[in-house]
């Protein structure tokens, strides 16, 4: 199934960590996604080295870049993997969305976004592009 909402997605590396922390903890400057909320502070980084099957890989819509008026586009990413039973943690950017998904559950989330019309780059290989400028 093609639609208009139908995105050019990219696998992004690192893999990544998704961490609750309090208030009061320093997040350092590794992170990648850092949300206040009522509870503490939700952090995205690189996952450790040595942190096998618990990593986060993230697809990122960036070349498909839309204003935020449009509506639709991350429902569009989300509901394929909702549909197939794969849990999401979802990061915006101005201009897209950064969609996480259990490192283990790659290849059935890059069937899954296949099948609903999107087209996932690198969805094979085992390093994706990386999501920030590298120094």
């Amino acid at each position: 199934m093609t639609s208009s909402k139908a995105q050019h997605l990219r696998i992004v590396s690192p893999v990544f960590a998704v961490e609750q922390l309090p208030h009061t903890a320093s997040p350092g400057d590794d992170w990648v996604v850092l949300v206040r909320g009522p509870e503490g502070l939700t952090v995205v980084r690189a996952a450790p080295p040595l942190d096998p099957g618990e990593g986060w890989i993230g697809f990122y819509g960036g070349a498909t870049a839309h204003d935020l008026d449009v509506p639709g586009m991350l429902a569009a990413i989300v509901t394929p993997l909702a549909e197939a039973a794969i849990p999401v943690f979802v990061a915006s950017t101005f201009h897209a969305d950064l969609v996480l998904i259990p490192q283990q559950r790659k290849q059935q989330a890059v069937i899954a976004l296949k099948e609903a019309g999107h087209h996932v780059e690198n969805g094979d290989g085992e390093a994706g592009e990386p999501f920030w400028p590298q120094p």
